[in-house]
């Protein structure tokens, strides 16, 4: 089908919007989660995505493997989100991937996405501009964060902004 993706600032209603979108292909929803409720506000926060998407999603936590499900899995959806792509970059960086290994995976999953017999619905933050005096890791996540949006968005056939709750279409 198609892959779509929706980027945006913290709060700025891209997972709702996503969710919106999804719905709008069919009654057979799936949902990636890529946060791992490692502390006691990331848990709240995935109680709270749980409670607003509702049963209508079946949902899969995996903060890693996430290609092997669109590959194993996505087809029998008319509609799957992977929520968040720029998490799931944070969680291989801290799993000790190298660029090479981020960028090869990253490029799988948009490969598998974009050629997947169901929509696939990614969202996306914005990484900011940082600093360049931060620990190498956060130089290395932001690097790879950036690079991996931008291969998203350019595969994007639909390719979203929110603004303060506003999506604006790029593409």
């Amino acid at each position: 089908m198609a892959l779509a993706v929706v980027g945006g600032g913290r709060r700025s209603g891209k997972s709702r919007y996503a969710l919106a979108l999804a719905s709008a292909h069919g009654p057979k929803l799936g949902f990636i989660a890529t946060l791992r409720p490692d502390d006691e506000e990331s848990a709240q926060k995935v109680e709270r995505a749980r409670d607003e998407r509702g049963a209508e999603f079946m949902t899969v936590e995996e903060p890693l493997a996430i290609a092997e499900l669109i590959e194993a899995r996505a087809s029998v959806f008319d509609s799957v989100v992977i929520d968040d792509l720029t998490l799931w970059v944070s969680n291989l960086v801290m799993a000790g991937r190298t660029d090479e290994e981020v960028e090869q995976e990253a490029n799988r999953l948009i490969e598998l996405a974009r050629n997947c017999k169901s929509e696939i619905v990614v969202v996306t933050s914005d990484v900011d501009f940082g600093f360049p005096m931060d620990p190498e890791p956060s130089r290395q996540f932001r690097r790879l964060a950036g690079l991996v949006n931008r291969l998203a968005a350019e595969a994007a056939s639909r390719l979203y902004w929110m603004v303060f709750g506003v999506p604006k279409r790029i593409r």
